[in-house]
């Protein structure tokens, strides 16, 4: 077990986005706004040696979501919706990557001549984390000498641990890798290959790598980070938050323990295992894991609530984090601090820059349609300071569609000169 402090962890920039940091954790809904799941097992995610009758089953408890208005059957539509909005967009083409995540079917576990366990072409190195959801692993590649960050699964497990009444642990692991497989951003982390070989029980999903830190130390201290760096780190966080809510991807569950930073100080958003998927401008959402100081106050109250106006809730408390080292609402108890969410006024230092003032206070608006727009918050004056605006970045989907633009238009000049 770990520790129920809420403090960061100090190697947050190492492996934070897999899920394997101190708290805050993620967990469920309270009883009765919130509804109820079960964090996932705490022994689905494995490391390579681990056996598999050494793991308890941490299934669904029934009797904590049990409804008599048919949320559940509503709530399994949706569930069900999210996956084939991923599976319709792949069918269709629609990712946003020049290259597709490598997929391979063959799994071949062994040992160099040194004795480190091998996945294929990955030497194990080192293990660089565990927490809630089990263990990640330092591997090397032997085609290109890079170092990889691989979670690991037993499908067994992810099958008989149930999330919710109608969908196992899997369901939320294959999302997870369906989104990634359709992302390509230089702030979100990347996906390079999925390893499932069915005549296998593991499933590995190879990551890249992000070996930076916050700062010097690789925690943020309990006075902050200081304004100039949590702008910087802020403009990058909106870069790939942007990127996603323009896919029709609500991340759900942005906190800095989701936000790795790399050596050169470029912050990628990484941990896409509750996050979900919508179509056009539909983003209302029912289910929401999230982590209890990172909720909005409409997820506190409500059933459901739109996922783009929760995710810049969960960066104003992100940033108001980076800058004053603790949590805008805090209490004892989960409850306790969905309370203070709820009811609390936002509590601002007296002497702090006017203009970040009025940024906290219009991200961190308890009416999510009052709260300031991802657009309004990269437009704002303490964002933009002397850099200037958020550069604009032509991803693979925009490049697309330009060409294809372009190319019709070129063929209708074309037409017209015989005509």
């Amino acid at each position: 077990m770990f520790s129920e402090s809420y403090s960061i962890t100090r190697f947050l920039g190492c492996f934070s986005c897999f899920g394997f940091t101190q708290k805050p954790r993620r967990t469920s809904r309270p009883v009765g706004g919130y509804r109820n799941y079960l964090p996932q097992s705490r022994k689905l995610l494995l490391d390579d040696e681990d056996d598999i009758g050494d793991y308890e089953d941490c299934s669904y408890n029934g009797e904590a979501t049990s409804s008599a208005n048919g949320d559940d059957v509503e709530l399994q539509c949706y569930a069900k919706s999210s996956e084939e909005i991923l599976k319709r967009k792949e069918q269709d083409g629609f990712i946003c990557r020049q290259y597709p995540v490598k997929e391979t079917c063959k799994l071949i576990r062994s040992e160099d001549e040194n004795g480190n366990k091998t996945i294929n072409e990955y030497v194990k190195v080192c293990k660089i984390g565990s927490g809630s959801y089990g263990k990640v692993v330092l591997y090397r590649s032997c085609v290109d000498d890079k170092h990889y960050a691989i979670k690991a699964f037993h499908k067994s497990y992810l099958l008989k641990t149930h999330v919710t009444p109608s969908e196992t642990a899997m369901t939320d692991v294959l999302r997870e890798v369906l989104i990634m497989k359709m992302l390509d951003h230089p702030n979100i982390v990347s996906l390079i290959e999925v390893i499932d070989d069915p005549d296998t029980d593991y499933l590995y999903m190879v990551l890249e790598y992000v070996d930076g830190k916050w700062n010097s130390d690789g925690s943020i201290p309990s006075v902050g980070i200081g304004e100039n760096m949590a702008r910087k780190y802020l403009r990058d966080i909106l870069s790939g938050l942007a990127y996603l809510h323009e896919h029709n991807i609500v991340h759900g569950d942005i906190k800095p323990d989701n936000l790795l930073v790399t050596c050169t100080g470029i912050v990628k958003i990484g941990d896409f295992s509750v996050s979900q998927v919508f179509e056009n401008d539909k983003d209302e959402l029912r289910r929401s894991p999230g982590t209890p100081a990172f909720t909005a106050p409409e997820c506190c109250v409500g059933l459901t609530y739109h996922g783009r106006a929760a995710d810049i809730w969960a960066l104003g408390v992100t940033l108001y984090y980076m800058v004053l080292g603790h949590y805008p609402f805090f209490g004892e108890s989960h409850p306790d601090i969905y309370d203070k969410i709820v009811k609390n006024p936002l509590v601002l230092p007296d002497n702090m820059n006017p203009l970040l003032r009025s940024l906290l206070e219009g991200i961190l608006c308890k009416d999510p349609t009052k709260r300031l727009t991802l657009e309004a918050v990269a437009s704002h004056p303490w964002v933009v300071g002397e850099d200037g605006p958020i550069p604009q970045y032509m991803c693979w989907c925009k490049r697309k569609s330009l060409q294809g633009y372009q190319f019709s238009k070129s063929r209708s000049n074309i037409c017209q000169l015989f005509l």
